[in-house]
């Protein structure tokens, strides 16, 4: 035997061992999934392979190896695994397909077996999930450029479901044809309102002779976009592929740093990871100092906030509810310390939940 033949017969030998170890990994993985549901634990753990990709990257760069790829075998692995548990997982996400909300939704859940189900309105991804259809909802919370969705945080109030992780996406947009379209053959434009208006140096430098026809979102967009002749759509990547559109420019955006904030919605809650952020509401009572001594909390323990805004409580004319988004997780000192002294001071909190930051 040569050398190249013996070296061969090494990797041969090699392939029979990951074989086997990956058939151990997946039974390990099964005899999990049932301990799960003996003991009641949700199925989806994100800590968990947050914890297992962590320490997959440190390995990698111990051995020299190139990260990115060894990273993509290892979710590969992970799904395998998951899929092996027999435990798909339901998304529902604000559709129709092709929305930046399927992006978001599809990156969150990248190494986990999972159906998507589009629902045509924000309350129809709540009620999914509420009423279990969905074991997870994806939908918009906050844009970069636009501000809140005010729907979001109204629903919030009344719902039961927690915010079980957060994700951020960046908002490229992108002019999309029929195959074979130039765009001097383009007569219309047709996406959503918010498109529209972040494209708007584009459209006028390039498409001032066309006109403007608004639609319910960008993937609706691209798929009218199909059926008129002369029209282009604004809007994802995803969606042109879904709909088999081209693109003829991309990133035509008049902002480059716009990005929209998702949340993932669940009836259960994430665990901490160390490196997690709470989300509330509260109101405080009518007296001069109210909402400084609600706020001096986290000055006193030394918590950041990341975002505060009112929204009307609809209840009484004039009366307010605060958002509020602050570093740490409810479970651990001094978020906790914090809301307790919190709840002394304010008419009503609520707590939306403590999930990891988008990463």
């Amino acid at each position: 035997m040569n050398k190249i033949e013996a070296l061969r017969k090494e990797v041969d030998n090699l392939d029979v061992e990951i074989i086997n170890l990956l058939k151990k990994r997946v039974e390990l993985a099964k005899a999990i999934s049932k301990a799960k549901k003996e003991e009641g634990y949700p199925i989806y753990d994100p800590l968990r392979e947050e914890k297992v990709i962590k320490k997959v990257k440190n390995l990698a760069l111990k051995k020299n190896l190139n990260l990115n790829e060894v990273l993509w075998i290892y979710r590969k692995i992970i799904a395998l695994c998951r899929r092996a548990e027999e435990e798909e997982v339901k998304v529902a996400f604000l559709g129709p397909e092709g929305t930046f909300s399927e992006q978001a939704a599809k990156k969150f859940f990248f190494s986990t077996p999972a159906t998507f189900i589009e629902c045509p309105s924000i309350p129809d991804v709540f009620r999914a999930v509420e009423v279990e259809d969905a074991n997870f909802g994806v939908v918009p919370v906050e844009n970069s450029l636009e501000g809140s969705v005010n729907l979001v945080l109204d629903l919030l109030v009344n719902s039961n479901l927690k915010i079980f992780g957060e994700i951020e996406e960046k908002i490229s947009h992108n002019l999309i044809v029929k195959p074979g379209t130039k765009i001097e053959d383009i007569k219309i434009v047709i996406s959503h309102p918010q498109a529209l208006a972040q494209c708007r140096k584009f459209i006028e430098e390039n498409l001032y002779e066309a006109k403007i026809k608004e639609s319910t979102s960008t993937a609706l967009a691209v798929k009218m976009a199909k059926k008129i002749k002369g029209a282009a759509a604004i809007g994802t990547e995803l969606a042109a592929q879904i709909y088999g559109m081209e693109i003829i420019a991309k990133g035509i955006e008049d902002w480059p740093n716009n990005y929209t904030r998702f949340f993932v919605l669940s009836k259960n809650e994430a665990k901490p990871t160390g490196n997690d952020k709470t989300s509330i509401i509260f109101s405080v009572k009518h007296k001069p100092g109210a909402l400084y001594q609600a706020l001096e909390v986290f000055a006193k323990k030394q918590i950041n906030l990341t975002k505060i805004e009112s929204r009307p409580s609809r209840k009484k004319p004039w009366e307010y509810l605060f958002y509020c988004d602050f570093e740490g997780h409810k479970e651990q000192p001094p978020c906790n310390e914090a809301l307790k002294e919190l709840k002394e001071r304010c008419a009503f909190i609520k707590i939306l939940g403590s999930y990891p930051k988008a990463q």
